[in-house]
């Protein structure tokens, strides 16, 4: 086996791993135990495993994608910092996906819209608007949940309107007689939709992370960290 896919998604409580061939359509291995917190610990276990257990090494890996965010600070560095190390080790192509659009990607093959929305917490949702093929009707940003009506009105007359995420209830409250369903309220990133996405995308320029905002446990001194209208890259 060779020029397979690396996905790699630790935006949230989970540790998540995949394996899939070049095209992102076979799933040759993965693992995603929920550990709420210690990615750094289990990350490159997992990926040792599940390349054994696809009696694969690392020279058979042709990409390596990563969710770039919204989602858990912590465990977004660890992440990008883990799937760069081995894209630069391997001379491989790295990629990213906000899990927004990967939460998405399920959905936005029918008639409508999707609003792709997780709860922030502090009073605000991650939220970002999809239309047919994943067409970016409202870009991901950090709203108070009362401005979701304004965000999804750029949808009108797209056909029903999904909510999907982890603030999809939320939205509900918000949106009531606007939303036509709501899907996978638990917020999962969907690894098969994340393959489907990475599998084509190529590399553009240093890999971003998506904070959308400031880390909860502010510093004494700033970081640096900037905010959504000008992600950090990742060096």
């Amino acid at each position: 086996m060779s020029d397979l896919l690396l996905c790699i998604d630790t935006s949230g409580g989970r540790c998540a791993a995949a394996l899939y061939d070049g095209g992102g359509t076979r799933l040759l291995g993965m693992a995603a135990p929920d550990i709420g917190r210690g990615h750094a610990e289990v990350l490159m276990g997992l990926v040792a495993d599940i390349l054994a257990g696809a009696g694969a090494t690392y020279a058979a890996l042709g990409k390596i994608a990563v969710v770039v965010g919204p989602g858990s600070f912590t465990g977004l560095r660890v992440g990008v910092a883990a799937a760069k190390g081995l894209a630069l080790a391997l001379a491989i192509p790295l990629v990213g996906a906000s899990t927004l659009e990967i939460l998405a990607e399920p959905h936005w093959h029918g008639n409508g819209a999707v609003l792709a929305v997780n709860d922030a917490k502090r009073g605000e949702v991650y939220a970002a608007l999809y239309g047919l093929g994943g067409i970016v009707l409202a870009e991901p940003q950090a709203v108070r949940p009362e401005s979701l009506a304004a965000l999804v009105a750029t949808s009108a007359g797209s056909g029903p309107l999904v909510a999907v995420g982890t603030g999809a209830a939320i939205a509900r409250e918000i949106l009531a007689g606007t939303l036509a369903c709501i899907a996978n309220p638990e917020g999962l990133v969907d690894m098969d939709a994340f393959a489907r996405l990475a599998a084509p995308r190529a590399p553009e320029g240093s890999l971003r992370l998506l904070y959308l905002r400031g880390a909860d446990a502010k510093p004494s001194a700033p970081t640096g960290i900037l905010r959504a209208t000008e992600p950090s890259a990742v060096s």
